[in-house]
């Protein structure tokens, strides 16, 4: 029912409906097609509105009591169906006249609709009729309703129809607020372009992927300001510029060689893992002290000529490690650069990884810089001593963290969530008891008196370690701690078993098994692209998944964990998100109909509980 509020205008405007033709018409619409396609392809049909100033019309999506959402159809006899029409994200605002939130669109804006051009097409040029409905306001008054109808032809051209063109992608009208859309990004020109990159690479440094390298860095780098030859903001800056050149150079190359999930392939590589949980280990053991005593000369001349040198391949190492390391959790953003650039495009690809990664590496130059300062102060050597000490327990704690990575790969069953936790809840216990002065090192001085600040510390650590160790015995712990966690594989299964798992969520790990089970029971499909090696889906999984509304939601959908780094099917989920979705990100979201077709699209990470339940609210109204 409308409002009694409603604009007084309205009334009078369906009054004189008849006359309609004598108002001036304050959009204009217009349509292009694309150059050719072949049958059973999908092509694209671009319809753009114009409106005035001050007027605007209304979004494809219900905009509520009272006004009209526009509507866009595209016929033909050549078209089998039509897709979810793609557009950017509409304005929302409360309209005190119709008095309900109101999506809406000002100025100039493109809708672009795909079509599956129907396999038995005639070749030639063919006729397609393009309706479109809307309704026009300003803030006082509204037109009632137009309706539009115009004619553009199509070139269907011979030739099989082409895979990659061949299904449709997700649509970006549903999509949540976060999503980007690179096509726009570029239009937009260099330096919008640029100053997307920029706030991409800002916006990655709060995911749960950057934190575990901040101790690493402040570590190794309080060790290399000990060294007599070393100059701090040369180290600083080739670890900065490492990270830059590997981030961005290596990520294109693997791109182009590799496909889209090449970076993705490369960090989630068993080898890789764990020469990097082997690294990790070598620098705890050297923060330790022992490294000296415990490696061949041959490697001690080999690490005391770098030295002499300013040690920077050492610091190289280091910057490839944290890129390694940030490449397990893709954000959106760099996703879509990598498949442009495995398609083929360079430029802005390249520009974007560059921009990006120096955005994203520059707090690690004064990370860098700033423990090798306070190593080379006066007096340093007892306290930064410990420090060291400490730092290398948490480095021996990330290297299983990689230990556990290629554990998941390879299926030994060692690093499991359970003994990892147990190997964390005894390196934190030791660390507590190093601080305490239970365990000394060689190089350590005799521990004379416990300092406030000491006891504090070794408080925090023998706390956490019994804090952690509860989880052992099924005790919830905090979100955090499960994200870096390799996943509890067990809680996933493969058939719906509603009699055995009454209270628990059933993930399916095979989409056609989901597929089937959402034809029977008519729900839709949620998909959770992810990887075993992505922290940031790990913490999407303990700390959204996991809340009461969330959940209450997941109840309402077929469930389904796509893992694209590894598993039986690994590489056909690779290719399926990359042409269907257009994005190698993880994670990432989607919602399908039993139909197959695309209710709603989620870039990926977010901290923000509401924004993901609007996005599975939307896919819930189909």
């Amino acid at each position: 029912m409308i409002k009694t509020s409603i604009k007084p205008i309205v009334f009078l405007s369906l009054l004189i409906g008849i006359g309609y033709s004598q108002f001036q018409n304050p959009v204009t619409v217009s349509v292009a097609s694309e150059n050719s396609v072949r049958p059973g392809e999908v092509a694209y049909i671009q319809v753009e509105a114009s409106m005035d100033d001050e007027w605007h019309i209304y979004a494809l999506e219900n905009a509520g009591e009272g006004p009209v959402a526009s509507r866009i159809k595209v016929n033909g006899d050549i078209v089998e169906k039509q897709g979810l029409i793609e557009h950017r994200e509409p304005i929302e605002k409360f309209d005190e006249g119709f008095g309900v939130n109101t999506r809406f669109f000002k100025g100039k804006t493109e809708f672009r609709v795909p079509v599956k051009i129907k396999e038995d097409a005639p070749i030639g040029k063919s006729n397609l009729s393009v309706y479109m409905l809307y309704q026009v306001c300003n803030a006082s008054l509204c037109y009632p309703p137009a309706e539009v109808n115009i004619k553009t032809t199509l070139l269907i051209e011979d030739g099989p129809a082409r895979k990659e063109f061949s299904e449709f992608v997700a649509a970006r009208t549903v999509s949540s607020s976060s999503e980007i859309n690179l096509d726009d990004a570029i239009a937009a020109g260099f330096w919008s372009f640029v100053l997307l990159s920029i706030s991409m690479g800002f916006l990655a440094l709060l995911t749960p992927c950057v934190f575990p390298m901040i101790p690493i860095t402040v570590s190794f780098f309080t060790h290399q300001g000990e060294q007599e030859n070393q100059k701090p903001i040369n180290q600083a800056l080739v670890y900065t510029l490492g990270i830059v050149a590997t981030f961005s150079i290596l990520g294109m190359i693997l791109a182009v060689t590799l496909g889209a999930t090449g970076a993705n392939q490369l960090a989630a590589n068993p080898w890789v893992n764990l020469f990097i949980g082997a690294l990790f280990v070598y620098f705890a053991l050297s923060l330790f002290g022992a490294y000296e005593i415990q490696l061949p000369q041959s490697i001690r001349q080999l690490s005391l000529d770098q030295e002499k040198r300013g040690g920077y391949i050492g610091t190289l190492f280091m910057a490839v490690t944290f890129t390694l390391t940030s490449f397990t959790c893709t954000v959106q953003f760099v996703g879509l650069l990598l498949v442009a650039a495995s398609q083929g495009q360079w430029f802005w690809p390249l520009l974007g990884m560059i921009v990006f990664s120096t955005a994203f590496a520059t707090p690690f130059f004064f990370l860098a810089l700033f423990p090798q300062y306070l190593a080379k102060m006066p007096k340093s050597g007892g306290w930064l001593n410990s420090v060291k000490v400490v730092m290398g327990f948490l480095e021996l704690a990330a290297a299983f963290k990689f230990f556990s990575n290629t554990d998941l790969v390879w299926g030994w069953g060692i690093f499991t969530f359970n003994s990892v936790l147990a190997i964390w809840t005894m390196i934190m216990f030791f660390t507590g008891l190093y601080l305490l002065g239970k365990i000394e090192l060689p190089h350590d001085s005799k521990l004379e008196k416990l300092g406030v600040t000491r006891m504090m510390l070794s408080l925090f650590f023998l706390t956490f370690s019994l804090y952690m160790g509860t989880g052992l015995f099924g005790r919830p712990i905090h979100g955090m701690i499960y994200s870096y966690l390799p996943p509890q594989l067990d809680k996933e299964f493969s058939t719906l078993d509603k009699d055995n798992n009454e209270n628990k969520l059933v993930w399916y790990s095979n989409l056609e098994e989901a597929f089937t089970d959402a034809k029977l029971i008519e729900k839709p499909i949620f998909l959770d692209f992810t990887g075993y090696t992505c922290t940031n889906c790990r913490w999407m999984e303990t700390n959204i998944f996991t809340l009461k509304d969330v959940e209450d939601r997941f109840n309402e959908f077929i469930l389904v964990h796509l893992y694209t780094d590894g598993g039986e099917n690994h590489k056909e989920y690779q290719r399926y998100e990359i042409e269907r979705f257009g994005t190698a990100a993880l994670p990432y979201y989607v919602i399908l109909s039993p139909q197959d077709e695309v209710l709603a699209t989620f870039p990926g990470m977010t901290r923000d509980v509401n924004e993901f339940l609007d996005f599975l609210d939307k896919g819930l109204a189909g």
